[in-house]
């Protein structure tokens, strides 16, 4: 029961953590002092120390920016330079990735809101010799949980599992006294990797 409640409250606090982080993106393409097919990126309620990027549909990083303002963030961009191809806006947040998806055809950019998407990170936590993961996977997305062991300089494999059909994780895992661990969490083409000295 004291498992449950405590589970219960980690998630319960991460829930009202990534709200209160969340950030509402607004694209406008019709700001006066830019000229034709360039566009305007609003993002609100974003905090010093976020980043904002520009990736291919690779994964490769063509522009990446270290936000130093909390607050509301806006900028203007010509992607009209950019090859004809499917493209991404990423803010990677505290807790969350907001994702923005936009394609380049012909010099003609075009915004695809209805499929923005935000990933939500892993909360990793060490408590005595027990490590506490949440995560909030909103759509029931399968999540992999591998534990691996140091041993001799060498990571093993010591555990793994991985869960579906749940919106949201609250896992607790007991740790071996004087050892380093490494815990990776893969989610949606995404890794989140945390290391432990317990």
């Amino acid at each position: 029961m004291k498992k449950l409640l405590t589970n219960s409250i980690l998630i319960a606090t991460m829930f009202a953590t990534v709200h209160s982080f969340a950030a509402t993106a607004t694209i406008n393409n019709d700001l006066k002092p830019y000229d034709e097919g360039k566009m305007a990126l609003t993002l609100e309620n974003v905090s010093s120390g976020n980043s904002l990027a520009i990736k291919d549909s690779n994964g490769m990083v063509l522009y990446k920016e270290l936000i130093k303002t909390s607050g509301t963030y806006k900028k203007g961009f010509d992607l009209t330079a950019l090859p004809d191809g499917a493209y991404v806006f990423e803010l990677d947040k505290d807790l969350e990735i907001k994702i923005i998806p936009f394609t380049v055809t012909a010099n003609k950019v075009a915004f695809k809101k209805a499929e923005s998407k935000s990933i939500f990170k892993p909360y990793i936590r060490q408590k005595d010799n027990k490590v506490l993961i949440s995560k909030l996977a909103l759509n029931g997305e399968p999540v992999k949980i591998d534990i691996y062991a140091e041993t001799d300089g060498v990571y093993q494999l010591s555990y793994s599992e991985t869960i579906k059909g749940v919106k949201a994780i609250g896992k607790v895992y007991a740790l071996k006294s004087g050892a380093t661990y490494k815990i990776t969490l893969k989610s949606i083409n995404k890794e989140f990797t945390t290391f432990i000295n317990n």
